[in-house]
């Protein structure tokens, strides 16, 4: 999204807000006035004063230095209260929009943990200092360099020429400069902060996993590249910036002498000379604010970008068929069919692939279910169903048309459900499964944590389903974050529903009884594919596909392969006898 695009998308947010934000940048006028003024004044009461005049002839000059002084301190602090509380007030929906729609792009096809906080943190400030750092200062360098011409005008017209081209300069040809300078580096910064963010949480969190595979180092030494990369960026970026304001130094000075050489040569007197060469200077450096500003404006593009793509509403078409650009788009209706055809997914190059030539249907209404070893290829067929991964040969088909074809913020509204890495956010209960459906009153909530088993739970919490749930479900079990994902994954009822692991952290009687329910609470006409290490329960369901090493190597339902030689009826030997032990063993 260009940068025009995104300010246009901040300002209808801004909308609202708009009286606030502009009684913010008046006083911000008004500060800026009366510093000039002060300056001015200042050196008035000054050079008089040398002269030894009456007393008299001073007292007002000292009253209005006195004044502009006070009133300028006050006007700041009134100027940055109306600001802040505008933008903080906007940036409140703003976070609240991101997070919402994080959440529903949320899984493999979404974001990484560090990749949205990035987003929810530093990109919405990118907002906050738009309209703070950009706008407001901007308008009011502005309007002070008109007045400033105005009254320098009143003294002597040619000198305040000469003062309107050092403000052009400044507030135009500089900006520009800092502009051009800093561009190219600053659409750098905002997707390597995301980055950056994204390694911290996987060297934390991750840590263990890293070690277990020995790729801490590889890990640590992509990150280090990253942010020295980072560093030399900013590093230009501040060379850029000293050298513009260095520019900006010497052109207020250059301004000030020629004010003066022209405002002698008008015959102007001593004292309104050294008025206007302060006057001048304080003017110029007013106005090279506006080189800050668009040095901050050309830094803020990349992360005004991203949390405006993720504002943007949906452009689907009247029918839902296809959008105006020719993709297509995801049809209202209760049932999708799903085909695989040789998909082939490869996760490194010459390493063995994940899947191999696996063909599936999946026709709206049918439930199926892929088991397999660990590795086998699972979590990968859930992963390019929801669009996360893409094949390397083959191809995914939803409703005829393939599935790279529509649009990352259409496809949720077909498929979804819970993933391998469900995420819970620090919130409450009742905010973690209106993410799944924002409309959804407290029966349809009852109904959905009832299906996940977790109903009890919540009724038996003192704030019930305002409950807080910790950071990344911290306050509780494994399983119970399970269930509330699940809950969430019911409630969201896409018409292909994906339930990968869906009772892990549960013991075998929990989990028989929420698969179960699960199941039955999905509407009549939704596809489900389920992804399980556990074998029980599925003897109701349509299909059980088996992988090993990506390949389908057994396929059927519950009831003929457990009568087949093969991996299947030697699993389901081994878990029939894993939970006797396990029920004779339980008090």
């Amino acid at each position: 999204m260009s940068t025009a695009a995104a300010e246009r998308a901040v300002w209808r947010l801004a909308r609202p807000y708009l009286r606030r934000l502009v009684g913010a940048g008046l006083l911000a006028t008004a500060t800026e006035v009366a510093g000039l003024a002060l300056m001015a004044t200042a050196t008035w009461l000054l050079m008089s004063a040398a002269g030894r005049p009456p007393l008299d002839r001073l007292t007002v000059a000292i009253v209005a230095v006195r004044a502009l002084a006070i009133s300028r301190g006050v006007f700041r602090y009134t100027e940055r209260l109306a600001g802040h509380d505008a933008v903080l007030r906007m940036i409140t929906d703003v976070r609240a929009r991101v997070f919402a729609t994080l959440a529903a792009r949320r899984g493999p096809a979404g974001q990484r943990t560090g990749d949205a906080l990035s987003r929810l943190v530093s990109d919405v400030e990118a907002v906050q200092d738009l309209l703070l750092r950009v706008f407001v200062p901007g308008a009011a360098a502005a309007l002070v360099g008109l007045l400033a011409v105005g009254g320098a005008a009143l003294v002597s017209p040619p000198a305040a020429g000469v003062l309107a081209v050092g403000l052009l300069v400044a507030g135009v040809a500089l900006p520009t400069a800092a502009t051009v300078l800093t561009r190219r580096a600053a659409d750098e910064v905002a997707p390597l902060r995301g980055a950056l963010a994204t390694d911290a949480v996987d060297l934390v969190h991750g840590a263990a996993d890293l070690a277990a595979f020995g790729a801490t180092g590889q890990a640590l030494r992509a990150a280090t590249g990253r942010a020295d990369r980072l560093a030399r960026l900013e590093r230009r970026l501040a060379a850029a910036g000293f050298a513009v304001d260095a520019a900006g130094v010497l052109l207020a000075g250059l301004t000030a002498g020629g004010v003066v050489l022209v405002a002698l040569r008008a015959g102007v007197g001593g004292v309104l000379v050294g008025v206007l060469a302060v006057g001048a200077l304080a003017a110029v450096e007013t106005a090279l604010a506006l080189v800050g500003a668009a040095r901050q404006r050309t830094q803020l593009r990349a992360g005004l970008a991203r949390v405006a793509d993720l504002l943007a509403e949906p452009s689907p078409t009247a029918d839902g068929t296809a959008r105006t650009d020719g993709t297509p788009s995801v049809v209202e209706r209760a049932t999708h069919d799903v085909r695989f055809e040789g998909v082939v997914v490869r996760y490194r190059a010459g390493a063995a692939p994940a899947l191999a030539g696996l063909d599936l249907d999946l026709p709206g209404g049918r439930r199926v279910a892929v088991v397999g070893p660990s590795g086998a290829g699972k979590s990968t067929l859930a992963a390019v169903l929801t669009g996360a991964v893409r094949p390397d040969a083959g191809r995914v088909t939803l409703d005829g048309h393939d599935l790279s074809a529509y649009p990352a913020d259409e496809l949720p509204r077909a498929v979804g459900g819970l993933l391998a890495e469900a995420y819970v956010f620090h919130a409450s209960v009742r905010e973690n499964l209106l993410l799944g459906r924002p409309d959804a009153g407290d029966d349809e909530l009852a109904a959905a944590t009832g299906a996940a088993g977790l109903l009890d739970w919540v009724r038996d919490q003192p704030d019930g389903w305002d409950t807080m749930v910790g950071e990344e479900g911290g306050q509780l079990s494994g399983g119970q974050r399970q269930r509330l994902a699940l809950a969430r994954a019911l409630l969201a009822a896409p018409p292909v529903l994906v339930l990968d692991e869906p009772t892990e952290g549960l013991d075998p009687a929990a989990a028989d009884a929420v698969l179960a329910s699960a199941l039955a609470a999905t509407p009549a006409g939704h596809s489900v594919l389920l992804v399980s290490h556990r074998l029980s329960g599925l003897d109701g369901l349509d299909e059980i596909v088996v992988l090993d090493a990506g390949r389908v190597i057994q396929r059927g339902r519950h009831a003929e392969l457990v009568t087949v030689p093969g991996w299947y009826r030697d699993q389901w030997l081994v878990q029939e006898a894993a939970e006797r032990g396990y029920l004779a063993l339980a008090p």
